[in-house]
């Protein structure tokens, strides 16, 4: 498990990986302050990829992008205790 916490995606990894759009990809990172690493290329976490498909799953249920990221917030609060 440890090594996947070093895991560094690149965006469109991120965006093959939750079926995203690479456009979805960069408005939610702005619009959900998803932290990302590099300059050139956004380098995502693999506690990025999980916010990221967290909301894409919210989403795809009916939710508007302002409830999906709330919704991911508490998800990742309530899960980072176990």
């Amino acid at each position: 498990m440890r090594q996947l916490r070093n895991l560094e995606l690149t965006l469109g990894q991120v965006c093959r990986a939750a079926d995203v759009s690479r456009m979805q990809l960069d408005y939610w990172t702005t619009k959900a302050r998803i932290p990302t690493k590099g300059k050139k290329q956004r380098i995502y976490d693999i506690e990025a990829l999980e916010t990221v498909m967290l909301i894409k799953q919210a989403k795809d249920k009916g939710l508007n992008l302002g409830a999906a990221i709330d919704a991911a917030r508490r998800f990742r609060e309530t899960n980072k205790q176990l």
